[in-house]
């Protein structure tokens, strides 16, 4: 039995916002919902103290190894001013 691409999971970097001290968030993940879910529900030790969270940006990727390099980028010097030009953050 082959592998049907069309079933292939995706995997996303994102941003959530803190809705208490509106500060951002960034992550990658291969179910959005859940991860969100998770974040809200106080299981996420380094955000378990500003929940509660709205999911604010996000990308898709077809592999998790681009999802992790872009989180990575958002994290960088050069991907916060990137995120400032482009009015995502």
């Amino acid at each position: 039995m082959g592998s049907n691409p069309t079933l292939s999971a995706m995997f996303y970097a994102y941003i959530l916002k803190s809705l208490k001290d509106h500060r951002y968030y960034y992550g990658s993940t291969s179910d959005l919902k859940k991860r969100l879910k998770s974040h809200n529900g106080g299981k996420v030790r380094s955000t378990k103290n500003r929940r509660p969270f709205e999911l604010h940006y996000f990308e898709e990727f077809p592999t998790q190894s681009e999802a992790l390099l872009r989180e990575r980028f958002f994290k960088s010097p050069e991907g916060y001013a990137w995120l400032k030009e482009n009015n995502i953050i």
